[in-house]
Protein backbone atom coordinates (compact mmCIF):
# COMPACT_ATOMS: atom_id res chain seq x y z
CA UNK A 1 0.00 0.00 0.00
CA UNK A 2 1.47 3.58 -0.92
CA UNK A 3 2.01 6.01 1.44
CA UNK A 4 -0.89 8.45 -0.25
CA UNK A 5 -3.46 5.93 -0.01
CA UNK A 6 -2.46 5.80 3.52
CA UNK A 7 -2.48 9.81 3.94
CA UNK A 8 -6.12 9.82 2.53
CA UNK A 9 -7.53 8.20 5.17
CA UNK A 10 -6.59 10.56 8.16
CA UNK A 11 -9.76 10.10 9.75
CA UNK A 12 -9.58 13.43 11.59
CA UNK A 13 -11.11 15.16 8.40
CA UNK A 14 -15.18 15.52 7.38
CA UNK A 15 -16.63 12.34 7.08
CA UNK A 16 -17.31 13.53 3.32
CA UNK A 17 -13.88 13.86 2.63
CA UNK A 18 -13.08 10.25 4.57
CA UNK A 19 -15.83 8.77 2.33
CA UNK A 20 -14.62 9.58 -0.94
CA UNK A 21 -10.84 8.08 -0.11
CA UNK A 22 -12.45 4.80 1.02
CA UNK A 23 -14.40 4.95 -2.51
CA UNK A 24 -11.35 5.53 -3.66
CA UNK A 25 -9.71 2.36 -2.56
CA UNK A 26 -10.55 -0.43 -4.82
CA UNK A 27 -11.95 -3.27 -3.13
CA UNK A 28 -14.01 -5.40 -4.88
CA UNK A 29 -15.37 -8.56 -3.13
CA UNK A 30 -11.76 -10.99 -2.46
CA UNK A 31 -9.71 -7.81 -2.90
CA UNK A 32 -9.78 -5.72 0.35
CA UNK A 33 -6.21 -6.09 1.92
CA UNK A 34 -5.88 -2.54 0.28
CA UNK A 35 -8.30 -0.96 2.33
CA UNK A 36 -7.84 -3.29 4.94
CA UNK A 37 -4.06 -1.95 5.39
CA UNK A 38 -5.42 1.44 5.19
CA UNK A 39 -8.02 0.94 7.78
CA UNK A 40 -5.70 -1.06 10.16
CA UNK A 41 -3.16 1.86 9.65
CA UNK A 42 -5.92 4.62 10.74
CA UNK A 43 -6.80 3.07 13.74
CA UNK A 44 -3.37 1.89 15.10
CA UNK A 45 -2.85 5.81 16.14
CA UNK A 46 -6.18 6.16 17.76
CA UNK A 47 -4.97 5.92 21.60
CA UNK A 48 -8.29 4.79 23.22
CA UNK A 49 -8.24 1.73 20.67
CA UNK A 50 -6.92 -1.60 20.60
CA UNK A 51 -6.83 -3.12 17.25
CA UNK A 52 -6.28 -6.50 15.84
CA UNK A 53 -6.45 -7.81 12.29
CA UNK A 54 -7.51 -10.93 10.96
CA UNK A 55 -7.34 -11.78 7.63
CA UNK A 56 -8.82 -8.49 6.01
CA UNK A 57 -10.80 -7.72 9.08
CA UNK A 58 -9.90 -5.11 11.20
CA UNK A 59 -12.07 -4.98 14.89
CA UNK A 60 -11.08 -2.30 17.12
CA UNK A 61 -12.56 -1.69 20.86
CA UNK A 62 -12.45 0.52 23.32
CA UNK A 63 -11.96 -1.05 26.83
CA UNK A 64 -13.45 1.90 29.46
CA UNK A 65 -14.98 -1.35 31.54
CA UNK A 66 -18.65 0.20 30.55
CA UNK A 67 -21.70 -1.56 32.07
CA UNK A 68 -22.74 -2.27 28.35
CA UNK A 69 -20.83 -2.67 24.71
CA UNK A 70 -22.10 -2.07 21.37
CA UNK A 71 -21.07 -3.36 17.97
CA UNK A 72 -20.75 -1.29 14.86
CA UNK A 73 -20.12 -2.97 12.02
CA UNK A 74 -19.48 -2.29 8.42
CA UNK A 75 -18.15 -3.91 5.35
CA UNK A 76 -14.76 -3.42 3.44
CA UNK A 77 -16.34 -5.06 0.33
CA UNK A 78 -18.11 -3.89 -3.07
CA UNK A 79 -19.49 -5.51 -6.18
CA UNK A 80 -17.52 -5.68 -9.34
CA UNK A 81 -16.60 -1.79 -11.11
CA UNK A 82 -18.45 -0.77 -13.36
CA UNK A 83 -16.88 2.10 -15.06
CA UNK A 84 -17.99 4.11 -11.18
CA UNK A 85 -14.65 4.86 -10.32
CA UNK A 86 -12.95 7.06 -9.09
CA UNK A 87 -15.45 8.81 -6.72
CA UNK A 88 -17.44 12.45 -8.03
CA UNK A 89 -19.04 15.26 -6.08
CA UNK A 90 -21.90 16.25 -7.70
CA UNK A 91 -25.32 18.15 -6.63
CA UNK A 92 -24.94 17.40 -2.39
CA UNK A 93 -24.04 13.51 -3.54
CA UNK A 94 -21.04 11.47 -3.17
CA UNK A 95 -20.91 9.04 -6.48
CA UNK A 96 -18.74 6.04 -7.06
CA UNK A 97 -18.50 2.74 -6.18
CA UNK A 98 -19.64 1.63 -2.54
CA UNK A 99 -20.36 5.03 -1.69
CA UNK A 100 -23.61 4.17 -0.77
CA UNK A 101 -23.30 0.21 0.16
CA UNK A 102 -21.26 0.78 2.05
CA UNK A 103 -18.14 3.06 2.26
CA UNK A 104 -20.47 6.01 3.37
CA UNK A 105 -21.60 3.82 6.65
CA UNK A 106 -17.59 2.97 7.40
CA UNK A 107 -16.45 6.66 6.86
CA UNK A 108 -19.12 7.28 10.00
CA UNK A 109 -17.89 4.26 11.66
CA UNK A 110 -14.11 5.67 11.47
CA UNK A 111 -15.51 9.36 12.66
CA UNK A 112 -16.97 7.58 15.51
CA UNK A 113 -14.10 5.13 16.53
CA UNK A 114 -11.64 8.47 16.55
CA UNK A 115 -13.74 11.41 18.06
CA UNK A 116 -16.14 9.26 20.76
CA UNK A 117 -13.36 8.94 23.43
CA UNK A 118 -15.77 9.04 26.54
CA UNK A 119 -18.48 7.01 25.20
CA UNK A 120 -21.66 5.79 27.21
CA UNK A 121 -21.08 2.32 26.79
CA UNK A 122 -17.92 0.38 25.50
CA UNK A 123 -17.34 0.31 21.19
CA UNK A 124 -16.02 -2.36 19.20
CA UNK A 125 -16.11 -1.13 15.49
CA UNK A 126 -15.64 -4.15 13.17
CA UNK A 127 -14.63 -3.49 9.69
CA UNK A 128 -14.80 -6.95 7.54
CA UNK A 129 -14.08 -8.34 4.14
CA UNK A 130 -16.70 -10.63 2.08
CA UNK A 131 -20.17 -9.24 2.33
CA UNK A 132 -21.17 -8.80 -1.07
CA UNK A 133 -20.49 -12.70 -1.91
CA UNK A 134 -21.57 -16.38 -0.83
CA UNK A 135 -22.30 -16.25 2.94
CA UNK A 136 -19.43 -18.79 3.80
CA UNK A 137 -16.65 -16.03 2.64
CA UNK A 138 -18.28 -13.91 5.37
CA UNK A 139 -15.59 -11.65 7.10
CA UNK A 140 -18.13 -12.16 10.32
CA UNK A 141 -18.42 -15.66 9.92
CA UNK A 142 -14.58 -15.76 10.19
CA UNK A 143 -14.45 -14.06 13.27
CA UNK A 144 -17.28 -15.85 15.07
CA UNK A 145 -15.04 -19.27 14.16
CA UNK A 146 -11.73 -18.23 15.17
CA UNK A 147 -12.39 -14.82 17.48
CA UNK A 148 -15.66 -15.01 18.82
CA UNK A 149 -15.39 -12.70 21.83
CA UNK A 150 -14.33 -10.13 19.62
CA UNK A 151 -18.28 -9.84 18.29
CA UNK A 152 -19.33 -9.61 22.21
CA UNK A 153 -21.82 -7.11 22.88
CA UNK A 154 -25.57 -6.27 24.37
CA UNK A 155 -26.26 -4.27 20.62
CA UNK A 156 -24.88 -4.05 17.19
CA UNK A 157 -25.70 -1.54 14.68
CA UNK A 158 -24.58 -2.33 11.39
CA UNK A 159 -24.18 0.76 9.18
CA UNK A 160 -25.58 -0.75 6.07
CA UNK A 161 -27.45 2.17 3.62
CA UNK A 162 -31.20 2.83 5.07
CA UNK A 163 -31.78 6.24 4.46
CA UNK A 164 -30.36 7.62 7.77
CA UNK A 165 -33.43 6.29 9.76
CA UNK A 166 -33.29 2.46 11.40
CA UNK A 167 -34.50 -0.46 9.08
CA UNK A 168 -34.99 -3.41 11.14
CA UNK A 169 -34.64 -7.34 10.98
CA UNK A 170 -33.88 -8.48 7.02
CA UNK A 171 -35.32 -10.78 5.02
CA UNK A 172 -33.57 -14.47 4.07
CA UNK A 173 -32.02 -15.17 1.20
CA UNK A 174 -31.60 -18.49 -1.36
CA UNK A 175 -29.94 -18.93 -3.88
CA UNK A 176 -30.86 -22.21 -6.40
CA UNK A 177 -30.09 -23.98 -9.22
CA UNK A 178 -32.60 -25.95 -11.25
CA UNK A 179 -30.74 -28.35 -14.08
CA UNK A 180 -33.27 -29.28 -16.66
CA UNK A 181 -32.12 -31.96 -18.28
CA UNK A 182 -32.43 -32.74 -22.30
CA UNK A 183 -30.89 -35.26 -24.70
CA UNK A 184 -28.29 -33.95 -27.16
CA UNK A 185 -28.49 -34.35 -30.82
CA UNK A 186 -27.19 -32.59 -34.09
CA UNK A 187 -29.27 -29.76 -34.90
CA UNK A 188 -30.27 -30.80 -38.11
CA UNK A 189 -32.08 -33.94 -36.71
CA UNK A 190 -33.96 -32.13 -33.96
CA UNK A 191 -36.28 -35.03 -33.56
CA UNK A 192 -33.64 -37.33 -32.40
CA UNK A 193 -32.79 -34.97 -29.37
CA UNK A 194 -35.05 -32.63 -26.86
CA UNK A 195 -33.49 -29.34 -26.08
CA UNK A 196 -33.24 -28.70 -22.50
CA UNK A 197 -33.33 -24.74 -23.48
CA UNK A 198 -36.43 -24.92 -24.65
CA UNK A 199 -37.73 -27.54 -21.61
CA UNK A 200 -36.36 -24.47 -19.39
CA UNK A 201 -39.29 -22.35 -20.44
CA UNK A 202 -41.74 -24.18 -17.80
CA UNK A 203 -39.46 -22.71 -14.72
CA UNK A 204 -39.84 -19.25 -16.12
CA UNK A 205 -43.25 -19.67 -16.62
CA UNK A 206 -43.96 -21.13 -12.67
CA UNK A 207 -41.28 -17.93 -11.95
CA UNK A 208 -43.96 -14.88 -14.51
CA UNK A 209 -46.93 -16.78 -12.63
CA UNK A 210 -45.76 -16.65 -9.12
CA UNK A 211 -47.09 -13.84 -6.65
CA UNK A 212 -45.04 -13.35 -4.00
CA UNK A 213 -45.86 -12.91 -0.59
CA UNK A 214 -46.55 -9.81 1.88
CA UNK A 215 -45.92 -10.35 5.53
CA UNK A 216 -45.94 -8.17 7.99
CA UNK A 217 -44.21 -8.64 11.35
CA UNK A 218 -43.73 -6.21 14.21
CA UNK A 219 -46.60 -3.50 11.93
CA UNK A 220 -43.77 -3.70 8.95
CA UNK A 221 -44.01 -5.46 5.93
CA UNK A 222 -41.91 -7.68 4.25
CA UNK A 223 -42.05 -8.43 0.57
CA UNK A 224 -40.61 -11.48 -0.85
CA UNK A 225 -39.65 -11.98 -4.51
CA UNK A 226 -38.84 -15.23 -6.41
CA UNK A 227 -36.50 -14.54 -9.73
CA UNK A 228 -33.98 -15.95 -12.56
CA UNK A 229 -30.86 -14.28 -11.76
CA UNK A 230 -29.31 -16.26 -14.55
CA UNK A 231 -29.33 -18.78 -17.15
CA UNK A 232 -26.62 -20.59 -18.67
CA UNK A 233 -27.32 -23.50 -21.54
CA UNK A 234 -26.34 -24.77 -24.79
CA UNK A 235 -23.09 -26.83 -26.22
CA UNK A 236 -22.64 -25.24 -29.92
CA UNK A 237 -24.24 -23.65 -32.80
CA UNK A 238 -25.12 -27.14 -34.10
CA UNK A 239 -26.32 -29.17 -31.37
CA UNK A 240 -29.06 -29.49 -29.26
CA UNK A 241 -28.31 -28.73 -25.96
CA UNK A 242 -28.89 -31.86 -23.12
CA UNK A 243 -28.64 -29.57 -20.10
CA UNK A 244 -29.81 -25.69 -18.73
CA UNK A 245 -29.65 -24.24 -15.56
CA UNK A 246 -31.53 -21.44 -14.17
CA UNK A 247 -30.69 -19.95 -11.06
CA UNK A 248 -32.84 -18.72 -8.58
CA UNK A 249 -32.84 -16.28 -5.91
CA UNK A 250 -35.60 -16.26 -3.01
CA UNK A 251 -35.88 -13.65 -1.19
CA UNK A 252 -37.81 -14.33 1.86
CA UNK A 253 -39.37 -13.01 5.01
CA UNK A 254 -37.98 -13.40 8.40
CA UNK A 255 -40.86 -15.59 9.28
CA UNK A 256 -39.73 -18.33 7.71
CA UNK A 257 -36.33 -20.37 8.73
CA UNK A 258 -34.27 -22.07 5.58
CA UNK A 259 -35.72 -25.34 6.05
CA UNK A 260 -39.22 -23.96 5.52
CA UNK A 261 -38.18 -21.41 2.83
CA UNK A 262 -36.42 -24.56 0.95
CA UNK A 263 -39.49 -26.94 1.21
CA UNK A 264 -41.32 -23.92 -0.06
CA UNK A 265 -38.88 -23.42 -3.22
CA UNK A 266 -39.06 -27.14 -3.78
CA UNK A 267 -42.92 -27.37 -3.73
CA UNK A 268 -42.86 -24.45 -6.93
CA UNK A 269 -40.33 -25.75 -8.96
CA UNK A 270 -41.65 -29.90 -8.44
CA UNK A 271 -40.65 -32.06 -10.93
CA UNK A 272 -37.20 -30.24 -11.15
CA UNK A 273 -33.91 -31.39 -9.66
CA UNK A 274 -32.91 -28.52 -7.18
CA UNK A 275 -29.71 -27.82 -5.88
CA UNK A 276 -29.36 -25.02 -3.26
CA UNK A 277 -25.64 -22.98 -3.65
CA UNK A 278 -26.58 -20.54 -0.84
CA UNK A 279 -28.10 -19.58 1.87
CA UNK A 280 -28.74 -17.24 4.98
CA UNK A 281 -31.46 -16.89 7.40
CA UNK A 282 -33.40 -13.47 7.69
CA UNK A 283 -33.96 -12.09 10.84
CA UNK A 284 -36.82 -10.67 12.62
CA UNK A 285 -37.08 -6.97 13.22
CA UNK A 286 -37.29 -7.09 17.75
CA UNK A 287 -38.88 -3.80 18.32
CA UNK A 288 -40.16 -5.08 21.40
CA UNK A 289 -36.31 -5.53 22.78
CA UNK A 290 -35.48 -2.05 25.00
CA UNK A 291 -32.21 -1.63 23.12
CA UNK A 292 -33.99 -1.21 19.68
CA UNK A 293 -36.50 1.08 21.54
CA UNK A 294 -33.99 2.98 22.88
CA UNK A 295 -32.05 3.06 19.68
CA UNK A 296 -34.84 4.12 18.07
CA UNK A 297 -35.85 7.08 20.27
CA UNK A 298 -32.43 8.08 20.06
CA UNK A 299 -31.99 8.37 16.00
CA UNK A 300 -35.60 9.61 15.48
CA UNK A 301 -38.22 8.08 12.41
CA UNK A 302 -40.30 5.82 12.01
CA UNK A 303 -38.61 2.25 11.59
CA UNK A 304 -38.90 0.78 8.01
CA UNK A 305 -38.27 -3.32 6.94
CA UNK A 306 -34.90 -4.11 5.49
CA UNK A 307 -35.46 -4.87 1.98
CA UNK A 308 -32.73 -7.70 1.17
CA UNK A 309 -30.16 -9.73 3.29
CA UNK A 310 -27.75 -8.07 6.02
CA UNK A 311 -25.33 -9.36 8.89
CA UNK A 312 -28.21 -8.30 11.08
CA UNK A 313 -29.37 -11.80 10.75
CA UNK A 314 -25.87 -13.06 11.47
CA UNK A 315 -25.86 -11.01 15.00
CA UNK A 316 -29.45 -12.35 15.64
CA UNK A 317 -27.63 -16.00 15.74
CA UNK A 318 -24.79 -14.62 18.49
CA UNK A 319 -28.48 -13.55 20.25
CA UNK A 320 -27.21 -9.75 19.61
CA UNK A 321 -30.37 -7.79 18.94
CA UNK A 322 -29.34 -5.61 15.69
CA UNK A 323 -30.65 -3.02 13.34
CA UNK A 324 -29.53 -1.34 10.21
CA UNK A 325 -28.97 2.30 10.47
CA UNK A 326 -26.90 4.13 7.55
CA UNK A 327 -26.33 6.81 5.35
CA UNK A 328 -27.63 6.08 1.71
CA UNK A 329 -30.71 4.91 0.01
CA UNK A 330 -30.35 1.48 -0.69
CA UNK A 331 -31.90 1.35 -3.92
CA UNK A 332 -28.67 2.44 -5.79
CA UNK A 333 -26.92 -0.18 -4.00
CA UNK A 334 -25.28 -1.71 -6.58
CA UNK A 335 -26.42 0.41 -9.17
CA UNK A 336 -23.98 2.23 -11.86
CA UNK A 337 -24.83 5.59 -10.69
CA UNK A 338 -24.09 4.47 -6.92
CA UNK A 339 -24.04 7.81 -4.86
CA UNK A 340 -24.39 8.88 -0.88
CA UNK A 341 -26.29 12.06 0.00
CA UNK A 342 -23.78 14.18 2.01
CA UNK A 343 -26.49 15.23 4.34
CA UNK A 344 -26.84 11.61 5.44
CA UNK A 345 -23.31 11.49 5.69
CA UNK A 346 -23.21 14.00 8.49
CA UNK A 347 -26.71 13.44 9.91
CA UNK A 348 -25.92 9.64 10.95
CA UNK A 349 -22.45 10.88 12.16
CA UNK A 350 -24.42 13.52 14.05
CA UNK A 351 -26.81 11.19 15.32
CA UNK A 352 -24.75 8.65 16.52
CA UNK A 353 -22.77 10.26 18.09
CA UNK A 354 -24.92 11.86 20.64
CA UNK A 355 -26.41 8.14 21.19
CA UNK A 356 -22.97 7.13 22.47
CA UNK A 357 -22.15 10.22 24.19
CA UNK A 358 -24.94 11.67 25.69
Amino acid sequence: MTNDQIKRLALDGDVISLTSALVDIPSESGQEEVIADAVQSALNSVPHLEVERIGNNVVARTNFKKADRVVVGGHLDTVPAAGNLPCRREGGFLHGLGSCDMKGGVAVALRLALTVTDPNRDLTFVFYECEEVAAERNGLLRLSRERPELLAGDFAVLMEPSNARVEAGCQGTLRLEIAVPGVRSHSARAWMGDNAVHGAAEVLNRLRDYEPRRVVVDGLEYREGLNAVGIRGGVAGNVIPDECVVTVNYRFAPTLTVPEAIEHVTEIFSGFPITVVDEAPGALPGLDLAAARDFIAAVGGEPQPKFGWTDVARFAEFNIPAVNYGPGDPAVAHAVDERVSEADLVECEVKLRRWLTS
